[in-house]
């Protein structure tokens, strides 16, 4: 690959396809591969301007990262893009046992030989904003604090309840850490306080971003300071947008034509793992919209008896798609429903949750001959995803309406496969009537 600006690592799948659509959406071809691939694959999109790699990251353990991440740096950082990317969720939810971003940066730290590690999570084209280094996210037209957030303050995994994103950091690793806030950010010394940050010896800098105007300022400065092989940094998708900026400013890259809307489906089919509330609101908006809703028992779907649950359900699913109509097989209807304590009794029991609704998609669609197909779940969707044969994505078209959720291609071996339009949605992504968007083809 020559010339690559960007090559990034996901820590879940929708949080891979977000940077993706961010990249398109300003005229980088990308392609996101599941697993590391083979030359003959890279060969195949080498006019792609960015690399990503899916990954799982956000719910595993920091033993898990020791290998796993480790790796994957290393092979990200022999791509010698310009910037390689650590793609975390905006919410910034982690913790030092689960999806800890501290132990990632850690590690990328090391692979990169690098002192200082930028560190950027406001997005406003997702309604995140950092301001004097507290993180701020939007809920149903309102905006909260994240630990006074409704949702994420109460995440059943890796609730918020910091909203002082260094002091949240703190609790996973013991790196020094430094912020270049919004005042110091849009001032005429703006490169001068970076330098001077990351010499006074701060690991970790964290730049403030509360809109597209000081976006583009971080993205001046996460530019400027790239060195020869490629820098890492870690954020949200925020860091694309401030780098896209930057790019466009500088004729790196022009924004292309645009994407041709792909029209609706006769059928669709989608498989949920999430407890959030905006997906219980979309799943209820589609059940009365013409979707079959299917019940899937989460605990039966981790246990012994996994097999005989994913049988039945993909027996209701099929008589759904045979008489025409599109199903949506969830295992949570909303955070009432939510059965996660008793999930975790069994180690691994979520990736495995995730898989099983992974085979099951995937008998449905190889079988009824499906074209299109949704995800709904963060974690769920990076676990999901690895059970379809898929080797790589591409964006199909992005959802103004929802972004961060684009409409992708798969590409695979498996010919019922190679061509499918998957659809990856994070809980908390979404309007109301995102599923049936997806099904008529519009901007959901």
């Amino acid at each position: 690959m020559q010339n690559l600006l960007l090559s990034y690592y996901g820590d879940d799948l929708t949080g891979s396809t977000d940077v993706m659509e961010a990249l398109e959406l300003g005229g980088v071809q990308t392609v996101l591969f599941m697993r590391q691939p083979d030359e003959a694959q890279l060969s195949r999109f080498s006019h792609c301007q960015a690399i990503g790699l899916a990954g799982t990251s956000r719910s595993e353990t920091p033993h898990w990262m020791d290998t796993h991440l480790k790796d994957a740096f290393a092979w990200l950082k022999t791509l010698n893009a310009a910037i390689c990317h650590y793609k975390i969720c905006s919410t910034f939810d982690s913790s030092p046992i689960t999806g800890s971003i501290g132990r990632a940066i850690e590690i990328g730290r090391e692979v990169f030989s690098q002192d200082s590690v930028p560190l950027l999570v406001g997005a406003p084209q997702l309604k995140r904003y950092t301001a004097f280094g507290h993180l701020f996210a939007a809920y149903r037209d309102q905006y909260f604090r994240i630990d006074r957030h409704p949702v994420m303050s109460r995440h059943p995994t890796t609730p918020m309840d910091e909203s002082d994103l260094l002091i949240h950091l703190s609790r996973q690793t013991g790196l020094a850490s430094g912020l270049l806030d919004l005042a110091t950010l849009q001032s005429a010394s703006r490169s001068q306080a970076f330098d001077r940050l990351v010499e006074n010896g701060a690991a970790i800098v964290l730049v403030d971003v509360d809109s597209r105007e000081t976006q583009a300022l971080a993205g001046k400065e996460i530019w400027r300071i790239r060195k020869q092989g490629g820098s890492f940094v870690v954020g949200s998708s925020g860091i694309e947008y401030a780098l896209l900026a930057e790019w466009a400013s500088n004729d790196i890259v022009a924004t292309g034509p645009g994407f041709t809307p792909p029209g609706a489906a006769d059928r669709i089919a989608v498989v949920s793992g999430s407890c959030s509330p905006t997906t219980e609101r979309q799943i209820r908006h589609a059940l009365g919209d013409g979707f079959d809703g299917i019940e899937v028992d989460p605990v039966e779907l981790v246990s012994e008896a996994s097999a005989q649950a994913i049988t039945r359900a993909a027996a209701s699913g099929r008589a759904s798609l045979q008489a025409g109509r599109s199903v949506i097989l969830f295992t949570a209807l909303g955070p009432a429903a939510d059965r996660g304590a008793e999930i975790d009794r069994q180690e691994g029991a979520r990736h495995k949750l995730g898989r099983g609704l992974g085979e099951l998609l995937r008998a449905l669609t190889i079988e009824q001959k499906l074209r299109r197909v949704v995800i709904a779940g963060g974690d769920t969707s990076s676990h999901a995803l690895g059970q379809m044969g898929i080797d790589a994505l591409t964006v199909r078209m992005p959802l103004p309406a929802s972004p961060g959720s684009p409409l992708c291609v798969a590409h695979s071996r498996i010919a019922a496969i190679d061509g499918l339009e998957v659809a990856l949605k994070g809980g908390q992504v979404g309007t109301d009537r995102y599923f049936s968007a997806i099904r008529d083809g519009l901007g959901g």
